[in-house]
């Protein structure tokens, strides 16, 4: 990957502009630097074949750290096309943009200027997939068992081959016993550095100015014949019950306390959608939805 292309430059030059230009400012001028090796280097993370356990030229450490930096534009990105928050965010990370902000601005078409230049596409299917589309907002339907559909694409996703880039933004309508709302649209998501609307819960929260961009990206992949979700993770979503607490592929106390379901609902939608069964005994832990830590968890292969 080309050293003297960065996302991170990108990010930060973008946090540092004032101006309605910022594509033809910031983005077309970086853009003109990556659409050669940078965009090449990406494509080595297209496809499903472990290349993150296998050494690169400058180490396949960095790449997933570049995929992550990446996110971190898109997320920056997507500010103005999300609701406002319900209430004033106390975020410590939400970097110098107020959160009930839009952040830079640039138009649908800029957005995907920008990824489809490093070789993404979009998409914005309408059929409702976890793997695919983000809840932005929740209408419930009358009958709590309706199966949730979606109203609106507000933003497209991006695939950079058969991996996940960025899932596409969608309002939907669903029953309570699929998706409540205020739970499905508003409760923390994983696996996400910002949004405007609600909490987000990212490993690179918490840390320092340089050491926040040593955080790899969530690698979900999609072929003709399967998927697979959180691919780098280890540990058994289950537990097991033969280990430990203090070991380190064993689930924390909070995290047993959800079901199976609601486990998996989390890894498949990185957020819960609906109150978990055991929130009395989880509400004596406050702050537990910031505490869970499922990045490292994975489906059993007969699952994904």
């Amino acid at each position: 990957m080309d050293a003297e292309v960065d996302a991170r430059e990108l990010y930060e030059a973008l946090c540092d502009h004032d101006g309605a230009d910022a594509h033809d400012v910031i983005v077309a001028p970086w853009l003109d630097r990556a659409r050669g090796d940078y965009r090449a280097s990406l494509a080595t993370a297209a496809g499903d074949g472990a290349w993150w356990s296998e050494e690169g030229p400058q180490g396949n450490e960095y790449l997933l750290q570049e995929l992550y930096a990446l996110s971190r534009v898109s997320d920056l990105l997507l500010l103005a096309f999300q609701p406002p928050a319900d209430e004033v965010p106390e975020w410590p990370w939400a970097n110098r943009y107020d959160p009930l902000g839009q952040g830079p601005v640039l138009s649908q078409h800029e957005y995907l200027d920008l990824f489809t230049a490093l070789g993404m596409t979009p998409f914005d299917d309408t059929v409702f997939d976890p793997f695919l589309h983000e809840i932005v907002d929740v209408e419930e339907a009358d009958d709590p068992r309706a199966a949730i559909q979606i109203t609106q694409v507000v933003w497209p996703g991006l695939m950079l081959g058969q991996l996940l880039f960025s899932r596409a933004g969608v309002r939907v309508r669903a029953g309570a016993n699929h998706a409540q709302r205020g739970v499905a649209d508003r409760s923390p998501l994983y696996w996400t550095y910002l949004r405007r609307h609600r909490p987000t819960v990212d490993l690179s929260h918490g840390w320092g100015h340089n050491s926040q961009w040593a955080t790899d990206f969530r690698l979900d992949y999609r072929t003709p014949t399967s998927r697979r979700l959180n691919a780098t993770g280890g540990v058994d979503i289950d537990g097991s019950e033969d280990l430990g607490p203090d070991h380190p592929k064993s689930l924390s106390p909070e995290e047993r306390l959800l079901t199976p379901g609601e486990r998996r609902e989390l890894l498949r939608h990185r957020c819960l959608l609906r109150v978990p069964e055991a929130v009395g005994t989880l509400a004596e832990a406050p702050g537990w939805q910031m505490d869970l830590f499922p990045f490292d968890w994975q489906l059993p292969g007969s699952e994904q």
